[in-house]
C-alpha cells in the first residue's frame, strides 16, 4: 500500500510514515525486538555475576577500578580539575584519558552511586573498593547503559534498514537482531571485563540509521557524541566524512550542505568541550590525556600489523616515537583511502556499511597503540551487514573472541567466554539453509575446517599447559598470529567487496539509460 502524502525514503526506496506502523505491526518487529532485548538484558546479568578486570588485584585493580575511580574524581572535584594532575586527582593513578562526554557520564553515574552507597564514592577513601553493594551497583550502571542507549539504537537501525525491504523475513529481521543485540564479544567486555562501549556504539549505531534515514543532520550530531564519549570511535570517522560528502556533493548547492553538517560538528564539539575552551592550556591538557603515544605503538599481544611483524621487526628499538607515528598514520590513511574514494565518489547505504567496517579495519591494523578490545569496532559494522555477509559475521566473531581470549582469561571469564560464544553459534543457525549456500562460496570448507581446529586445539593448550620458561608467551603470541591472518584476509574481501558495488551500481545506471 502506498500513499501519497508523508513518505521517507530509505534504502533509495520510498516508504510512507503510515505504512511503517503497518510494516512494524504486520511483521510483528517490535514485538520481536522486545523479546529479544529482554533475552540479551539477561544474558548480560549473568556475564555480570562473574568477575570484572583487576577483581582482587591490588595496587591498581583493573578497568573495574578505573570506572570507579572515574566517578569518584568527578563528584568530588570542579569539571575544571578533572584533567589536571594534583594532589587531589593523581594523574598516575587511573586518571581520566577519555573525551568530556565520558567524564560527564561518570559524573552521573557517580550520583547514583552515592545516592546507595556514598562509601564506594568517596575522595581518597573509596580506593580498591570493592564491597558486594558497589559492585552490584556498578553492574547496573552499565546494564543501564545498554538499555538506554545501545537498544535503542539497534531499534532505530532496525527501522531505518528493514523499512526499505518491505519482502524481508520476519525471521530473518529477528535473527539479525540477535547477532547485534546478543554479540558475545561486547557483553562479555562491557558486562564481564567491565567497560561502557556500549555508549559510544550505541550512538554510533544510531548515527548509522541516520544516515541511512536521510538524516544528515542528526547523524553528524550523533557520531559527534560518539566521538566524545570515546575517542576510538574515530575508527568510523572516514566512512562518516567520504559517504555525508559524497551526498552533499550532489545537491544543487554542495557548499551550503557541507557548511551545515560542519556547524552542527563544531556546535557539538563546543558544547560538550565549553568547559576547557576558556584557554588553551586547559584545551591542550585534556587533548593531551587522549593520546596515549607515551606508551608506545602497540601494547600486550593485540592482533595488529604492528604488534604481529613485531616478530620480525623490533619497531620499538628502530624507531622513535615520532617516526611510528607519522609511519601508522601514513598506513591507516593509505588503506583506508581507497574506500573513501568510493564513497566520495558512488555513495551509498550498502557502499557505507561497508567502508564502515573497511575504515575500522584499517585503524585496527595499522593505527597507534591499539588494544584488543578495539576490535569491537570493525565488529559492529560486520553485525549491522549481518544478512549481507553471514559468513562474514561468524568468521570475525570467533577469531575476535579468540583474539581477545587471553585478556579474558586474565580477568576469570573463562565460563561466560565459552557460553557465550556457543550461545552465538547455536542463535546463527537458527535460519537453516541461508548461511550454508553463502558459506560455500565465501570460503572452501576444508580451509575453514582446519582453522577452527588449530583454533580449539590453541585453547586447549592455553588452557592446559604452561609455556616454555624462555618464552613465557609464546602462546599469547600464536593466538595473535592466527587471527591477524584471519583479520587481513576479511579486510582485503570487504575492500574488494565494496568496490564491487560500485560496477554493480554503473551496469544499473546503464540498464536504467538503455530502458
Amino acid at each position: 500500500m502506498e500513499r501519497a502524502k508523508g513518505r521517507k525514503v530509505v534504502k533509495d526506496k520510498e516508504v510512507g510514515d503510515g505504512d511503517l506502523c503497518w510494516w512494524l505491526v504486520h511483521k510483528g518487529i517490535a514485538a520481536s525486538f522486545l523479546c529479544i532485548a529482554v533475552f540479551a538484558l539477561l544474558v548480560r546479568v549473568a556475564i555480570s555475576l562473574h568477575p570484572y578486570s583487576g577483581a582482587g588485584n591490588p595496587p591498581k585493580y583493573g578497568d573495574f577500578e578505573a570506572q570507579r575511580h572515574w566517578m569518584e574524581i568527578t563528584l568530588n572535584l570542579p569539571v575544571k580539575e578533572w584533567y589536571c594532575n594534583s594532589t587531589t586527582n593523581d594523574i598516575s593513578y587511573w586518571g581520566l584519558d577519555y573525551p568530556p562526554l565520558t567524564a560527564y557520564q561518570s559524573y552521573f553515574h557517580g550520583l547514583f552511586l552515592r545516592f546507595f552507597h556514598p562509601e564506594s564514592v568517596s575522595l581518597f577513601t573509596s580506593r580498591g573498593h570493592e564491597s558486594y553493594l558497589g559492585k552490584l551497583l556498578m553492574r547496573w550502571t552499565v546494564l543501564s547503559s545498554d538499555a538506554l542507549v545501545f537498544f535503542p539504537a539497534v531499534f532505530y537501525f532496525v527501522l531505518a534498514y528493514h523499512s526499505g525491504r518491505p519482502n524481508g523475513h520476519k525471521t530473518h529481521i529477528a535473527w539479525h537482531i540477535a547477532m547485534i543485540l546478543l554479540s558475545p564479544c561486547l557483553m562479555l567486555i562491557d558486562h564481564g571485563h567491565f567497560q561502557y562501549n556500549c555508549i559510544s556504539l550505541g550512538l554510533t549505531v544510531g548515527a548509522v540509521a541516520a544516515v541511512l534515514s536521510n538524516k544528515e543532520l542528526v547523524a553528524c550530531f550523533l557520531f559527534s557524541l560518539a566521538l566524545n564519549h570515546k575517542q576510538m570511535t574515530a575508527y568510523f570517522a572516514p566512512a562518516f566524512f567520504s559517504h555525508l560528502l559524497g551526498k552533499s556533493l550532489r545537491h544543487q548547492n554542495p557548499v551550503l550542505e557541507v557548511l551545515k553538517l560542519g556547524l552542527v560538528v563544531l556546535g557539538t564539539f563546543a558544547l560538550v568541550w565549553w568547559p576547557y575552551l576558556h584557554s588553551m592550556e586547559a584545551f591542550s591538557r585534556v587533548l593531551s590525556r587522549l593520546a596515549p603515544f607515551e606508551r608506545g605503538i602497540y601494547e600486550d599481544y593485540v592482533a595488529n600489523f604492528w604488534c604481529t611483524t613485531s616478530v620480525l621487526v623490533k619497531w620499538k628499538r628502530i624507531f622513535t616515537i615520532q617516526s611510528l607515528k607519522l609511519l601508522s598514520l601514513g598506513a591507516t590513511v593509505s588503506t583506508c583511502l581507497p574506500s573513501m574514494v568510493q564513497q566520495i565518489w558512488a555513495p551509498s547505504n550498502q557502499g557505507f556499511l561497508y567502508g564502515l567496517l573497511n575504515s575500522a579495519f584499517s585503524f585496527y591494523m595499522f593505527s597507534f597503540q591499539v588494544h584488543e578490545k578495539s576490535i569491537l569496532l570493525p565488529l559492529l559494522p560486520a553485525s549491522l551487514l549481518a544478512l549481507e555477509e553471514p559468513f562474514l559475521l561468524k568468521w570475525i566473531t570467533l577469531y575476535a573472541l579468540f583474539s581477545m581470549f587471553p585478556l579474558l582469561c586474565r580477568d576469570k571469564l573463562v565460563l561466560p567466554y565459552i557460553a557465550a560464544s556457543a550461545l552465538f553459534v547455536l542463535i546463527y543457525y537458527v535460519p537453516s539453509g541461508r548461511q550454508d549456500a553463502k558459506e560455500t562460496r565465501s570460503f572452501n570448507s576444508f580451509v575453514t575446517t582446519c582453522l577452527v581446529s588449530c583454533s580449539v586445539v590453541l585453547h586447549i593448550v592455553y588452557l592446559t599447559m604452561h609455556p616454555p620458561h624462555r618464552y613465557p608467551f609464546l602462546f599469547d603470541a600464536m593466538i595473535m598470529l592466527l587471527c591477524f591472518s584471519q583479520f587481513m584476509l576479511l579486510a582485503f574481501y570487504t575492500n574488494a567487496k565494496q568496490w564491487m558495488l560500485m560496477k554493480h551500481s554503473v551496469l544499473l545506471d546503464k540498464e536504467k539509460k538503455h530502458h
